[in-house]
């Protein structure tokens, strides 16, 4: 009997253990989304609001963690010196079941909503608002291509991250797209005039969005973006033998937790690779 009880128990606590499962699986690149590394001036404040959107506060190796369906949101304490918009990471996103419902909760929440209107990509509803820091985030109805719908019992997960190529020609959004497809295994695909690339953990990563300059991520609001990779010794052999610099060497040892490497893109996106993240 006690152990049905055990069995049942499990099994009922299953589909709440699915709502926070971890990063996506990798594809056959051995990545997948890994976590937005974001700088933030008050750590209690930047819980609180993620906490609106349903994040599970974690720590890892004593950083605070925001654990969202897909991604990992790390609040680093510090003066960000700038915003996302204007940098080569213009964006990131979650799909929610309804836009507009969340918009109306988060502004009697007191968050400022910056803008409600319709994808161009489906014309379906978007909202979008900024961090207490001036990350920009994009709100996206689930289940309406390109926007998958959510797992089982989930309400939120990351979806997509729109890159800039600031002020460069319209040849620089294909170069960004094939970049990500040669080193990280995005699959290309074409909407309209949009150029995108999946990896799991981001239905699709958007090449391109138009804006008058290009800064690096380093030091802004969102310092970087986060890949897990599965077999990460190998995967940096790799990128090297491809030509690709590291900025941080392979390290099993720089963290306590999870082995790592860094590097930037052509456009000023830093990168930071994982093997480990997984398993909080």
């Amino acid at each position: 009997m006690k152990r049905l009880l055990s069995i049942l128990t499990l099994v009922m606590l299953s589909p709440l253990s699915a709502s926070w499962a971890q990063l996506r699986p990798p594809n056959e690149a051995a990545v997948s989304l890994g976590h937005w590394h974001t700088i933030v001036r008050d750590v209690d404040a930047a819980k609180k609001f993620w906490m609106l959107f349903g994040g599970k506060p974690i720590k890892i190796d004593g950083t605070d963690v925001m654990k969202f369906p897909g991604v990992f949101v790390f609040l680093t304490k510090g003066a960000p010196s700038g915003g996302s918009v204007g940098t080569a990471v213009h964006h990131v996103g979650f799909g929610v079941p309804n836009v507009l419902e969340l918009t109306k909760k988060l502004e009697a929440a007191g968050v400022t909503i910056t803008r409600v209107g319709t994808s161009p990509l489906n014309g379906q509803n978007v909202g979008h608002l900024d961090t207490p820091d001036g990350l920009e985030l994009e709100l996206t109805q689930s289940g309406f291509e390109p926007y998958p719908p959510l797992p089982p019992n989930v309400s939120i997960e990351s979806n997509h991250i729109h890159f800039s190529t600031g002020p460069a020609p319209e040849s620089s959004r294909k170069e960004m797209q094939d970049w990500y497809v040669e080193h990280f295994g995005a699959k290309p695909r074409t909407l309209g005039r949009e150029l995108t690339g999946d990896i799991p953990g981001v239905k699709f990563m958007r090449f391109g969005f138009r804006s008058e300059s290009l800064a690096p991520t380093k030091g802004r609001a969102l310092d970087h973006i986060g890949i897990e990779v599965k077999n990460l010794e190998t995967f940096c052999n790799k990128l090297q033998a491809a030509g690709v610099k590291l900025d941080q060497p392979y390290s099993k040892t720089r963290h306590k937790s999870f082995a790592s490497a860094e590097l930037t893109d052509p456009w000023g996106t830093s990168i930071e690779l994982t093997e480990g993240l997984h398993r909080f």
